[in-house]
């Protein structure tokens, strides 16, 4: 079939090449196909050697069929060759059409790439378009091109390799034409044999997994509805996204709400609202939460949540399965427990390990500026610093270095994040006048004369002095501030948004509830107060702004008399 040593074409040569194009679309499965493929191209094409290499799923190619030498296809099939390396081979050589040619004047570069490749043996060409041993002649197959995509081929999905035309020469027009139109055909083939496979398979695939889901629907519907746990099917997606399906009779009654109503709700719904970030925060496949649902009387309980994904077998409509467990008794056990670790036991105060996490979380390792209007400057700078990877100076032309390419990073149990999402606490200025600047105080207050009550009166009376006096401290301060007890005869106040003359008048009221009598053990008994205001500021730690306080206490305690001490 050489167009240029034959003035035509013979009948015979094209109803050999109809006859292997028909088998090729015929074949009963895609191997099968692949077979022909290689087939063809030695009993029409006049080739005496063919290899289709197959893309696999990961983008390399493998040999999945060979045809023309028994001993080239025991050693070759089943290999594969990179993606890459079939690119380079594809993008070398001559084109022919979609043809590539490669000849043995530049093939020799491919000898060592991971490609199969087979060698055969032959005397070098002794005219012009002889074939060599050593020439590639490959024929790419692409799906067929989308319809309105102007003859753009599709995705690549094998190369044909051909080798030792019988005619010894290199194909001509003709033989170009005819392998160039075979690929096409054979592309078109494969296509139809791996859509035919992989539709038997999901055939075989969903009759399996119908005869599964019939063979277990009863056993699911009996677990659901008599499981001791509650259980509940939502939707998923789309507008009614969440809305409850089904419950079973276990959370109905958990809930304390009848199945007819539980499926007007989703359980975004019913969650407390204090716990609705934890709901949108809790994954679909495999998540769990802690949270509260509201049962019908407009009380909540407590449960952990657990979600798995239920598709049907044919990966139709999706669904969440959540499983609802009852912990309000192990819940009201942690936080007893919790609140224990962080407050005091006789006068139910925060204790001192709470006192010094608030205090910490509003302090970040920054030192002040020398004035407030320096620390936004310094906060604008850090922020430019950050979004263009510049360096930023704070008032002491100390540079943060904001870049994130790793070469230079704070080291440290923290890092220096204090330009990030972070409200920086900041002290008024000392000196004489009160200049109006707000910081948080921090109130260190010792009772005077209590050592004597509990010496005299003994250690229940002394207990009833410390409530007393919690109580008082609690009542005479603002909702959000927050009154410690740091241990002993020894409270702590932390009060936001105060000025200088705020703090002492605090502590001046504070002090006049202190000293009014005390009713313990039958008997009236007063006690003095102390108090030395601290501020925090960013840059201490929640020790140093605590012994800067107590430090002046102890001044402020030695600057009065004795007996005022002790009466207040």
């Amino acid at each position: 079939m050489e167009a240029e040593s034959e003035p035509y074409v013979r009948l015979a040569s094209l109803r050999q090449l109809h006859q292997v194009m028909a088998d090729m679309n015929t074949a009963r499965s895609l191997a099968d196909t692949l077979q022909t493929v290689a087939n063809g191209v030695v009993a029409a094409l006049g080739y005496e050697l063919a290899c289709v290499n197959l893309v696999r799923p990961d983008g390399d190619l493998v040999v999945a069929a060979f045809a023309g030498d028994a001993t080239a296809e025991a050693f070759i099939t089943g290999r594969v060759g990179s993606r890459d390396s079939w690119e380079r081979r594809l993008g070398m050589g001559e084109t022919w059409g979609d043809l590539v040619f490669i000849p043995h004047t530049e093939g020799w570069v491919l000898d060592d790439d991971d490609v199969p490749q087979w060698y055969t043996d032959g005397p070098a060409p002794r005219f012009e378009d002889e074939w060599h041993p050593s020439d590639r002649l490959f024929a790419p197959m692409y799906t067929p091109a989308a319809p309105g995509g102007n003859g753009v081929s599709g995705e690549l999905i094998g190369v044909l390799s051909v080798d030792r035309p019988r005619n010894g020469r290199r194909p001509g027009a003709w033989g170009r034409e005819a392998l160039q139109m075979y690929a096409f055909q054979a592309a078109i083939a494969i296509s139809n044999a791996r859509l035919r496979s992989n539709m038997q398979r999901a055939l075989v695939r969903l009759e399996r997994e119908q005869q599964a889901l019939r063979a277990s629907e009863e056993s699911f519907r009996q677990a659901f509805e008599y499981a001791p746990s509650g259980m509940a099917i939502a939707e998923m997606g789309g507008d009614q996204h969440g809305r409850i399906l089904r419950t079973n009779d276990a959370l109905c009654r958990l809930l304390g709400r009848p199945a007819s109503a539980m499926r007007r709700y989703s359980f975004s719904d019913l969650v407390h609202p204090e716990d609705i970030g934890t709901l949108l925060r809790t994954s679909a496949e495999g998540g769990r939460a802690e949270l509260r649902l509201g049962r019908r009387d407009g009380t909540y309980v407590w449960v952990s949540l657990r979600n798995s994904v239920v598709a049907d077998a044919a990966d139709g409509p999706r669904f969440l399965l959540t499983h609802v467990e009852d912990i309000e008794d192990r819940k009201r056990r942690e936080l007893q427990l919790a609140h224990r670790a962080s407050h005091d036991s006789l006068t139910g105060l925060p204790n001192s390990a709470e006192l010094r996490s608030r205090l910490a979380s509003r302090l970040c390792r920054r030192p002040q500026s020398a004035h407030p209007a320096a620390v936004d400057a310094m906060d604008a700078q850090g922020h430019h610093a950050f979004d263009t990877g510049e360096r930023a100076f704070d008032t002491h032309d100390h540079g943060f270095d904001f870049r994130t390419d790793g070469a230079e990073r704070f080291h440290g149990a923290e890092r220096f994040d204090a330009y990030d999402h972070h409200v920086h606490t900041v002290a008024p200025e000392d000196g004489v006048r009160d200049d109006g600047a707000k910081g948080l105080a921090v109130l260190f207050c010792d009772l005077d004369g209590f050592k004597s009550i509990n010496d005299r009166f003994g250690h229940n009376a002394g207990d009833a002095v410390l409530i007393e006096v919690a109580r008082r401290l609690s009542r005479g301060v603002r909702d959000g501030d927050t009154v410690a007890r740091l241990g002993g005869d020894e409270f702590v106040i932390l009060a936001d948004g105060l000025g200088r003359a705020d703090a002492q008048d605090l502590a001046v009221r504070l002090r006049n509830e202190i000293i009014q009598p005390i009713r313990a053990e039958g008997r009236a008994v007063r006690v003095g107060a102390s108090f030395g205001i601290g501020w925090a500021h960013c840059g201490m730690t929640a020790d140093e702004v605590l012994k800067s306080a107590d430090e002046r206490m102890y001044v402020e305690k030695r600057s009065r008399p004795k007996q005022h001490r002790r009466a207040g």
